[in-house]
């Protein structure tokens, strides 16, 4: 039996014309904020409605998967 995930990993990039654009790697879920606090609060709020209702087990998740953030950032050149 395969084991199931505990994480669901996603990216946080700047958006193309501003703020920022969150999206998942395992589900189909990309949301966006003007801020980092907001676009947060957005990807929180999108995976717990993606989630809602679905079988977990099928997508591969254990129960009350947890969210891992990784934030893409460009270095600043001195």
């Amino acid at each position: 039996m395969k084991s199931l995930q505990h994480t669901i990993k996603a990216i946080i990039r700047r958006g193309e014309e501003s703020g920022y654009v969150a999206e998942c790697l395992e589900i189909a879920v990309v949301t966006q904020g003007v801020s980092l606090d907001e676009v947060t609060r957005n990807l929180q709020e999108a995976v717990a409605l993606h989630l809602e209702e679905e079988n977990l087990t099928a997508l591969g998740l254990a129960q009350n998967p947890t969210l891992i953030v990784t934030m893409e950032v460009e270095p600043e050149h001195a």
